[in-house]
């Protein structure tokens, strides 16, 4: 796989990761958080801090999987981590978000 390709799945893969910490942070307030251990770690650090972590953490892995480049499995990593974020984190966000202005 190519150079280009893994770039352009380390940076979906970060676009999906700021998506969701940002539609978390706004969407809380009116669905409340279905991950229990985000959910369990918010009264004690906070919407915003709760989300800055657990987000950081992510994209550090993803800056860590990208820095492995062409070994085996990495590129098919990212893809499973980009689809499972399409189908559980962008696709039910945009759906309660389009929810409301509809």
């Amino acid at each position: 796989m190519d150079d280009e390709r893994l770039h352009q799945l380390f940076l979906l893969n970060l676009c999906l990761q700021m998506f969701d910490g940002v539609a978390t942070y706004h969407g809380v307030n009116f669905w409340g958080e279905g991950n229990p251990l985000l959910s369990s770690a918010m009264p004690y650090l906070g919407v915003a801090g709760t989300l800055l972590l657990f987000k950081a953490k992510a994209c550090g892995f993803l800056v860590l999987l990208r820095r492995l480049g062409p070994r085996p499995l990495v590129h098919e990593s990212m893809v499973v981590l980009a689809t499972v974020y399409v189908f559980f984190s962008f696709i039910p966000w945009m759906s309660r978000l389009v929810s409301l202005v509809l």
